[in-house]
């Protein structure tokens, strides 16, 4: 069998290019490489490569990509190069093959939305591509001639018709343009020059020497001359070096980052200058451009190589960097942040892993409008003319949106109320003679987190509080060493030091407890709160027109909505926490008009959390609302919402769904023959292994969940949810059908897999829906899936009362 890459090989001089020469790599992982590369050989032109089959296969584009539909740039195909070669960039020399200059213009993922095998062989490719410039559905046409094709931007949310926007000519690796690369590095070697002219002295900076400068806490935003204003990064904080044609990755901590971000490493080494140190913050961004620390963390847990290189494509990290203590030899610590950042910004590119962080002179307080509208995390204000000084300084202040703190764990209260793991966490801040205790956070865990902490606090128990102050005492309380380190919402300081309403956020394994936030000084607390409860939650909603009648055949109102949704919380909230929700309003009860509302509400509380969801159908993002605690039901309750739908993904992996769903849709149906039906889902399920969990829709069907554990993507879970249903429609043809066509159905029961998906949602368990009686969607016991069943029992009056009688959720083990 031919090699792929003989073609490659033949027409190159491993002697004289330094071009790769790589070999075919076995299969196809999971997240494919593309790459455009820039190249000034006889003729300008792009070469545009997509990884198959363990080589890239490769189009020559005369005229380069155009993100405008209307462009049908022309495709020469030309021979398979080696994986290898998607980090290729230089000079080809004089007399080789392709010689002229190489930079790699654009690099990212790509996903085949058809066979690519079948389309290749018919001559139509249909893939998104997630690049730093190239991004949304593309086709590449096979015209007449075998090896002419033609590439094609469909129209999307990432289309530019008429060109409005030129793409940016510089390369994602190393900010170089094809003319830089050629020339030099003229622009480096200048900003070099200019620093030893402002007197950096001539000395080497290593990253062991190399203490880190630190913002001290301030609490408001702020305008001033001589100041510069920086977006601050939800990530982690990063030194990274090059030396010669290596580059080296240290998190503050000292810790090796290197192998875990080689995209990032790759592009450090690929700087315009033989030595550099920068200090700057490593982020992962989410599709909107946010950062999203969950899967930063995420991230930063791999360990397999090949875990790390696919991770690599398919969610690339991102270094921004905001400062720059060394380049060319010199020390430029002592020079003014201004020069510095001007020297780093003729060194770093402006996309792709790593890029120069900008910023904002003189309108603080304007910028953190914008931050804090935008839902990123604040602003660090440094001075202009401040030298580069390891540890904390009053020359570098940072400004959160919310008020949020990193503290050391120093301990944790026994579950209650069928919660498992613990009930809260103690913490505490730094203080003037050790750690200070600042009180506990007992809100805003889901089962993961609970579970994940409990195992590593459990094995470092002690005797007493290692910490000092308002430290409570009694049964109850487990005390372990000050080891991890955890952030937190909170919306203030009590006067006694303790923190007034906090939340727990997130694990911060990148830092140690000695880097916990340091303990308010007394003038900064504010008056103690009206009731010992207040410390440790959000403050109870106010609740509106409570008397106003929802279920007039009834004679339900909004204030026995609200109640019972705080009643069921302890029981609804583990299937709320950290996945998005859907609400539907009914302002004046369910025989009034009503919406969906997708967008969290506008004068949401501070402490109600949020995540940016890009919506496919609307090409724009939306802000989900997250319910963590019975007062968020409480407040979208008194906005009239009725039922709550729930996403089948959490918040930290939007793209892996916890579970899927078999819809059983009578409509004109039986009842017995929705029963009928989900106890067949039972049998085939059982048949393959898989568990299965019924519960009613809260109308007149019934929902069968599977779990699949974040193992499938959301089309997985769909197809295979689909198989099921048609397993089910061959088995029993008399009572099911997969027509969605109400006309089609022929009065048998609906079962739909279409409720799975990217943005698909389901009535959320122990929901209420707008019909009389104020259903609710129950779990159940497959030993009540009987021809006895009837859902209509199940309502806010009776809910209460079942969950007592069964002593546990049937639904909890999914």
């Amino acid at each position: 069998m031919p090699d792929r890459l003989d073609r490659y090989r033949q027409k190159r001089d491993p002697a004289r290019t330094p071009e790769p020469f790589g070999a075919v790599r076995p299969g196809d992982g999971g997240a494919r490489l593309f790459v455009v590369q820039q190249h000034a050989a006889r003729r300008l032109h792009w070469d545009f490569r997509l990884e198959l089959h363990g080589t890239l296969r490769s189009w020559a584009v005369p005229r380069g990509p155009s993100a405008d539909p209307a462009e049908r740039r022309m495709a020469i195909e030309v021979e398979d190069h080696p994986i290898e070669y998607a980090d290729f960039e230089g000079q080809i020399p004089a007399g080789s093959y392709g010689a002229g200059s190489v930079i790699v213009w654009d690099r990212g993922w790509w996903r085949a939305v058809e066979d690519p095998d079948a389309g290749y062989e018919v001559g139509k490719l249909l893939f998104e591509l997630g690049g730093y410039k190239l991004r949304g559905e593309w086709t590449l046409v096979r015209t007449r001639a075998p090896k002419e094709w033609l590439l094609l931007k469909h129209r999307d949310a990432f289309a530019d018709p008429g060109g409005a926007h030129p793409l940016r000519p510089e390369s994602v690796l190393s900010g170089r343009t094809l003319e830089e690369l050629a020339a030099g590095s003229v622009r480096a070697t200048a900003a070099i020059e200019r620093a030893a002219g402002l007197g950096a002295p001539r000395r080497p900076v290593g990253l062991q020497g190399a203490g880190l400068m630190l913002a001290e806490p301030t609490e408001e935003p702020f305008r001033a001359d001589g100041w510069l204003f920086e977006l601050k990064y939800d990530g982690y904080r990063l030194l990274a070096q090059k030396d010669g044609g290596h580059a080296a990755l240290r998190y503050r901590g000292g810790g090796d980052a290197t192998a875990l971000f080689p995209e990032v490493a790759r592009a450090v080494a690929a700087l315009p200058v033989e030595d550099a140190l920068l200090d700057g913050e490593l982020v992962i961004l989410d599709a909107a451009g946010r950062p999203d620390f969950q899967a930063l963390q995420a991230r930063a847990q791999l360990r397999r190589a090949a875990d790390v290189a696919e991770a690599s494509v398919a969610g690339p990290a991102t270094l921004f960097a905001f400062d720059l203590l060394s380049a060319g030899g010199l020390d430029l610590r002592p020079l003014p942040l201004a020069a510095r950042k001007a020297v780093l910004g003729d060194l770093a590119p402006r996309l792709g892993p790593l890029r120069y962080a900008d910023h904002v002179e003189v309108e603080g307080e304007a910028l953190f409008r914008e931050v804090t509208a935008m839902g990123l995390e604040g602003v660090v204000a440094k001075r202009a003319d401040a030298p580069y000084r390891a540890g904390r300084s009053p020359a570098w202040r940072k400004v959160r949106a919310a008020r949020t703190a990193d503290l050391a764990v120093v301990g944790l209260t026994a579950p209650a109320r069928g919660r498992t793991g613990f009930g809260a966490l103690h913490v505490a801040a730094r203080g003037e003679g050790g750690l200070q205790y600042a009180g506990r956070v007992g809100s805003g865990f889901d089962e993961a987190a609970l579970a994940t902490l409990e195992a590593r606090l459990s094995s470092r128990t002690r005797d007493g509080p290692a910490c000092q102050g308002a430290v409570p005492a009694g049964r109850g309380h487990r005390w372990v060493e000050p080891e991890l380190v955890v952030e937190v919402r909170f919306k203030d300081w009590t006067r006694d030091g303790l923190l007034r309403q906090p939340v727990f956020l997130r694990l911060r394994d990148d830092k140690r407890p000695s880097e916990a936030d340091a303990a308010p000084r007394r003038s900064d607390r504010s008056p103690p709160a009206p009731g010992p409860e207040a410390a440790y939650g959000p403050p109870e909603v106010e609740i509106s027109n409570r008397a106003k009648v929802y279920f007039p055949r009834d004679g339900l109102t909004k204030g026995d909505l609200v109640d019972y949704y705080r009643a069921i919380a302890p029981a609804m909230l583990p299937f709320l926490r950290d996945r998005p929700v859907v609400l539907t309003r009914f302002p004046d009860g369910i025989d009034g008009k009503s919406f969906f509302q997708k967008d969290a509400p506008r004068g949401r509380p501070s402490w109600l959390r949020t995540v940016t969801v890009h919506s496919e159908d609307s090409h724009r993002d939306l802000e989900l609302a997250l319910l963590d605690d019975a007062e968020g039901l409480a407040w979208v309750a008194n906005l009239g919402t009725i039922p709550i739908h729930v996403l089948a993904c959490r918040a930290g992996d939007m793209e892996r769904p916890d579970w899927l769903v078999v819809d059983l849709d009578p409509k004109d149906a039986p009842f017995a023959q929705v029963v009928r039906l989900a106890r067949a889902v039972k049998e085939l399920c059982d048949r393959i292994g898989l568990p299965c969990f019924p519960k009613t829709s809260g109308q007149r069907g019934l929902h069968v969940l599977a779990p699949t554990g974040g193992q499938l993507t959301h089309e997985q879970a769909r197809t295979l949810a689909g198989l099921l249903c048609r397993e089910l429609e061959a088995r029993h043809p008399d009572v099911a059908t997969t027509a969605r066509a109400v006309g089609a159905r022929g009065g048998r029961v609906y079962l739909d897999a279409l409720q799975n998906g990217r943005g698909k949602t389901i009535a959320g368990p122990y929901c209420v829906r707008p019909r009389d009686g104020a259903p609710v969607s129950m779990p159940l016991r497959w030993s009540e899936v009987t021809a006895r069943l009837d859902p209509a029992r199940f309502t806010i009056r009776t809910a209460m009362a079942r969950l007592a009688r069964l002593g546990e959720d049937p639904l909890r083990p999914l």
